[in-house]
């Protein structure tokens, strides 16, 4: 059993992993993580007799020398979650990943857009034909912006979603999300936010004619499945085409619309369960964060009042 290959186990763990239907992006990051900790264990096959304690913080201490502490934790969950399956499966007796540190990462932290009218903004000027552009599509990058900003929808799950996922009645219409670690949840639409998904599909029957339920929702302007990367450079020309590159923080792009719909429904009153359910985080602190910084932002705005730098002389 020593003599096993790490590399055919690995694929034995990943078709296991796949029967929980999650995204493509989640299998090819474990199937990233797991190869680069393998090729840092030493040269030639890796069998199962090399994945001792030693051996693995020694590949993981040269993984984490050039890579953010975000990255060498997600790796180790992809151990982690690679040796839990084998012990579960009988081929080991134990989890060696105790014995591998795990970097501490910073608190949660939102990273909303800045400014209080930037998401009117960023709609208004999208919403208009850009004569420079080579071929303006304003029904659709508006839709994309709409849905992250009005259902705080990731990236993967805007890439995952089809045109069937968008149902229900007028005054009850909603999207079919497929989330994050592959848990589905149901996001409301409102009435406005629906009229853009429409006005949207209407824009596409006219370009590409009648897409079938089961079609990708979001396309490019070829008529094919929006991919990550052309998604990303979407949302970059939207900030740019709408001046608001400088209020978007650094590294946050498409996740900062996401994070805006959250602060928001924190600054309205939803309280952390509700904005848990509709982010679908998987657990409840993540969504306590919106509510927390929040909190901050109110007493910053009532430390700032003049009149409370007069109490201090009386």
């Amino acid at each position: 059993m020593q003599q096993q290959s790490v590399r055919e186990l690995i694929e034995d763990f990943l078709a296991a992993r796949a029967t929980r239907k999650p995204s493509v992006h989640t299998l090819q990051a474990y199937r990233r993580d797991l190869g680069l900790i393998v090729g840092l264990l030493g040269p030639g096959e890796v069998t199962l007799g090399d994945l001792s304690p030693r051996s693995l913080r020694a590949a993981f201490a040269r993984f984490a020398g050039e890579r953010a502490p975000a990255s060498v934790a997600r790796a180790w969950s992809s151990w982690n979650a690679f040796f839990t399956f084998l012990v579960t499966e009988q081929v080991l007796p134990g989890n060696p990943m105790s014995a591998v540190d795990k970097p501490r990462l910073p608190a949660h932290s939102p990273k909303p857009l800045r400014g209080e009218d930037t998401p009117e903004e960023l709609l208004s000027a999208v919403s208009r034909v850009d004569e420079r552009q080579r071929d303006p599509w304003p029904e659709r990058d508006v839709a994309v912006l709409a849905l992250a900003l009005c259902a705080g929808l990731r990236l993967s799950e805007l890439l995952a979603l089809r045109v069937g996922d968008v149902s229900g009645r007028p005054g009850e219409r909603r999207v079919e999300v497929a989330g994050k670690g592959g848990r589905p949840r149901t996001v409301p639409i409102e009435p406005e936010l629906d009229v853009l998904v429409e006005r949207y599909l209407d824009s596409r029957r006219f370009r590409f004619g009648r897409a079938a339920s089961k079609d990708p929702l979001l396309v490019d302007r070829r008529g094919a499945a929006l991919q990550r990367g052309g998604l990303q450079y979407l949302v970059e020309s939207c900030f740019r085409r709408a001046g608001v590159g400088d209020r978007v923080p650094r590294g946050a792009q498409l996740h900062a619309l996401r994070h805006t719909f959250a602060t928001r429904l924190a600054e309205d009153g939803a309280n952390a369960s509700e904005i848990m359910r509709l982010l679908g985080h998987a657990s409840l602190t993540t969504s306590q964060g919106y509510i927390e910084v929040t909190a901050e932002q109110q007493r910053a705005a009532v430390r700032a009042n003049r009149t409370n730098r007069a109490l201090r002389g009386l």
